[in-house]
């Protein structure tokens, strides 16, 4: 059974389109809000119907896939058009950039009155974790002509949109949200998260969540960690840096502090920040920082580069984040940084007011009033 409705329900049908559903925080994400969206919604994902695509089955959502083959598999343009004309939805809600490439195309060519994107992953230089490029921008603005709206999960990418050429009149800001309750600290997740890991309840443990990938900068994040003689790292994600990483620890003698735990589910995230004393995200772009609010909800303190989640608000509502703005590439002032944690002893933190300022239910609301404007501002 789906949680209680904060707002008041829309009368439309709406699909969601989006490139993929592994494990992500985009991914994870569609899945939180469709709990709290009070519509009729589908997904399409065009590849990789992972485990956050029988996440959504298992709520009781119709998920299609669609199966395209690749960036440049033209054939499934036709194949989305006519899936969307048989279900005459109202609105198309996109997410991610080879899903609003193809989905605005696809919407607009099946006569679908109302368009809207999501864009999730927009950084200075990368879009999700690539470098930008004159085609992919050029692509992305093309397409984006083609909508009714766009929606930026922070300030910073909003920002980023209109520095592009986006109209500013079609920008919306519509944070990321998180179930806060769910990351509430639970002492009995702590101790049994560590007896199953073998550590002892005395350790100080520094706790990584994400996509093991360059962008994200898990490598400073190990040589910090191995640089602290008895502390451990807990890194919760999957990707093509892993056995870099694990040889990295391996080099740096901390391979029995240092342990990779492949993809954490939605369950598995809150006990893994029960059971670790300090957070941190190293990365050098982000287009919101979705792992820290929930660490933050989880009472932890929380060392972190890029966040918009954070910088964007006043530094009075998240106290216990602490931004790095050292050298990107010299771990020495996170080591300095964790060693003070140390040094000051495991405490937990009351959740901040960010965390409340991030409610999903608050981000169903605004989103709610997005598909509004853009229907009504739609022939």
């Amino acid at each position: 059974m789906r949680p209680a409705l904060p707002v008041k329900a829309l009368p439309l049908k709406a699909l969601h389109i989006i490139t993929g559903l592994g494990v992500g925080g985009a991914e994870q994400q569609l899945r939180l809000l469709l709990r709290h969206l009070p519509a009729h919604c589908e997904v399409v994902t065009l590849t990789n119907p992972g485990s956050v695509a029988d996440g959504l089955r298992a709520d009781g959502v119709r998920v299609t896939h669609l199966g395209m083959r690749g960036n440049r598999d033209l054939a499934a343009l036709p194949r989305l058009v006519r899936f969307i004309r048989r279900g005459r939805y109202d609105l198309v809600h996109t997410h991610l950039y080879r899903a609003c490439v193809y989905g605005r195309i696809a919407a607009r060519l099946a006569g679908v009155r109302a368009t809207v994107a999501t864009e999730h992953s927009l950084g200075a230089a990368e879009i999700e974790g690539r470098p930008l490029n004159e085609a992919t921008r050029a692509l992305y603005l093309g397409t984006e002509r083609l909508g009714t709206a766009t929606v930026a999960v922070s300030t910073t990418v909003a920002a980023r949109l209109r520095a592009w050429g986006v109209p500013a009149a079609r920008i919306h800001v519509v944070p990321n949200g998180i179930d806060a309750e769910r990351f509430r600290f639970d002492d009995g997740a702590r101790r049994a998260t560590r007896a199953r890991l073998g550590i002892g309840t005395d350790a100080f443990v520094v706790g990584g969540v994400g996509r093991l990938v360059p962008g994200k900068r898990f490598d400073l994040l190990v040589r910090a960690v191995a640089a602290l003689p008895g502390a451990q790292l807990l890194l919760a994600g999957d990707g093509p840096e892993r056995e870099a990483l694990r040889a990295l620890a391996a080099g740096l003698g901390a391979a029995d502090r240092i342990r990779l735990l492949g993809e954490c589910d939605a369950q598995g995230v809150p006990a893994l920040l029960s059971a670790v004393d300090a957070f941190v995200s190293a990365s050098r772009e982000e287009a919101f920082g979705l792992a820290v609010v929930e660490a933050l909800a989880a009472g932890l303190p929380v060392l972190h580069a890029a966040c918009p989640a954070v910088d964007d608000l006043p530094a009075a509502q998240s106290p216990g984040a602490r931004r790095l703005r050292g050298d990107a590439d010299d771990p020495a002032e996170l080591t300095a940084a964790l060693a003070q944690l140390i040094a000051g002893g495991a405490r937990r933190l009351p959740p901040p007011a960010a965390v409340a300022h991030y409610d999903i239910a608050r981000s169903s609301a605004r989103l709610l009033d997005v598909y509004a404007s853009a229907l009504s501002a739609t022939p």
